[in-house]
């Protein structure tokens, strides 16, 4: 086992965790799994979390203290914006051409069509929203006749607890300022910011910090040099023992999510996805374009060297770890030691770039909005003009940089989105049951995306050594 490459462990360990979930599901001890394997997966996200905050302090620090030129900073700070940005709209339109062209909301029966139709007017009318496409199902008397449906659905969407919490915290977001993203990234107590996780505010203080100091003459500073030199490499070699142990921790996360879905019934995964198949096929068709087609080719068409194997070789413990999670904040360590170690890429550039890229470069969250928005529309029977189809893409964009990098955090971006729109953000409980599985899938390809940036970056800034193992 030793000599057994690591992404192939971590594979080997995903794979176990689908099939012990699957029999321990079927004999009735998914409570023994929740209760004694799943727990294992807690305390290697928290391992990881734990990691993450001081590894980006001390990296982004020594990074800036290397750096012969601080004004270097600015333009790479530009290049790494302008990328997630660029990524970012060609998601959200990716999804938008997918979910147009297969209408995965279209394959329910006309009966139910008309009964969402109305349960959306109703709303509309009970809101004072105006109708997005002139249609009036509700006045129609051909129509009476499925009302009690229609408001028996409305009620429904509006009993449900989960929905509602995510409508309440999505209410608290869109009430702030336009300026509240940059108002949040400065801290007024730092260790507050270390305690909670949040990143920016970590980033924004590690380069306050960095740039001070090297405008310092180098003797006065050279003691917390040598400090933050031996702090960072004491965090790299955390990260070292921690996926030392990954195989078996990501048997334990997969394990405990897929006994977490079906219980002590193994046909309640397949049922879940049977209702909503078609829309979790475009959604992943959407992300599986970005992981396999869109990231390889951007990187390999810039970094000539780098060929679609190698990069995927590279960078795949990252993603696995980021499936079996469903965190790109959690998974930032990792990501972080798989660009520098395996891409050459150097640490000025990776400590610099995958902190925010972990922060607001969230693609496979934007497909996702893009996507279930459409097929929320096309379920209830909305027709949704180009105009209002680019509005998706602006918010949609514009929420990604606000989505917190953590599981599910899509989903309050999602309400924003809809809201958007003029369409009931109750609708999320439709595509709630299947929104795990999807958001692990969705992290994959958010690291995947800024691993992709880190390296295009690093090459262009010069900052990327990486050559070619030569096969025998």
């Amino acid at each position: 086992m030793k000599n057994i490459p690591l992404h192939w462990k971590i594979i080997i360990g995903l794979v176990l965790g689908v099939i012990w979930a699957l029999i321990s599901s079927s004999l009735g001890l998914s409570s023994f799994t929740l209760d004694w394997i799943a727990p294992w997966g807690d305390i290697f996200i928290n391992l990881l979390k734990l990691i993450a905050v001081p590894l980006v302090l001390f990296s982004i620090i020594q990074g800036i203290a290397s750096l012969s030129d601080t004004t270097s900073l600015g333009r790479m700070g530009l290049k790494t914006l302008g990328l997630y940005l660029m990524t970012t709209v060609v998601a959200v339109s990716m999804g938008l051409l997918l979910v147009n062209v297969i209408k995965p909301g279209s394959f329910i029966s006309e009966d139910q069509q008309i009964t969402n139709r109305l349960s959306y007017e109703l709303w509309a009318s009970q809101n004072g929203i105006e109708i997005l496409d002139n249609k009036d199902y509700l006045n129609n008397p051909d129509y009476q006749n499925y009302l009690g449906g229609a408001e028996a659905k409305l009620a429904e969407y509006a009993s449900d607890e989960t929905a509602q919490s995510k409508i309440n915290a999505a209410s608290n977001t869109k009430d702030q300022s336009p300026l509240q993203f940059v108002v949040d990234m400065v801290p007024s107590n730092i260790f507050i910011s270390f305690n909670n996780s949040l990143m920016l505010q970590v980033i924004f203080f590690a380069i306050f910090f960095g740039v001070t100091m090297v405008s310092l003459p180098r003797e006065k500073v050279q003691g917390v040099v040598n400090f933050v030199d031996g702090a960072n490499e004491i965090f790299i070699k955390m990260v070292d023992f921690v996926m030392q142990g990954a195989p078996f921790f990501v048997f334990a996360l997969l394990a405990g999510k897929i006994s977490e879905l079906a219980g002590d019934d193994v046909s309640r995964v397949a049922t879940i996805f049977q209702a909503l198949g078609w829309y979790s096929l475009v959604v992943v068709l959407g992300l599986a374009f970005m992981i396999f087609v869109f990231y390889p080719l951007l990187i390999t068409s810039i970094v000539k060297k780098l060929s679609y194997k190698n990069f995927f070789k590279a960078i795949s413990p990252a993603q696995f770890l980021a499936f079996s999670s469903s965190s790109s904040a959690a998974t930032l360590p990792v990501t972080m030691e798989c660009v520098n170690d395996n891409l050459k890429v150097k640490e000025e550039i990776t400590s610099f770039v995958l902190p925010i890229g972990a922060t607001v470069n969230m693609d496979g969250t934007s497909l996702y909005q893009a996507v279930a928005v459409i097929f929320l529309a096309q379920f209830h029977f909305v027709d949704l003009t180009l105009g209002q189809q680019l509005t998706i893409i602006l918010t949609a964009t514009m929420a990604s940089i606000g989505s917190a990098a953590v599981p599910s955090a899509g989903l309050i971006m999602l309400i924003i989105v809809l809201e958007s729109v003029g369409l009931n953000p109750a609708w999320i409980a439709i595509i709630f049951p299947v929104d795990r599985i999807l958001d692990m899938c969705r992290t994959v390809v958010n690291v995947t995306g800024d691993a992709a940036v880190s390296s295009i970056v690093g090459y262009t800034e010069g900052k990327m050594n990486y050559e070619p193992v030569a096969t025998k």
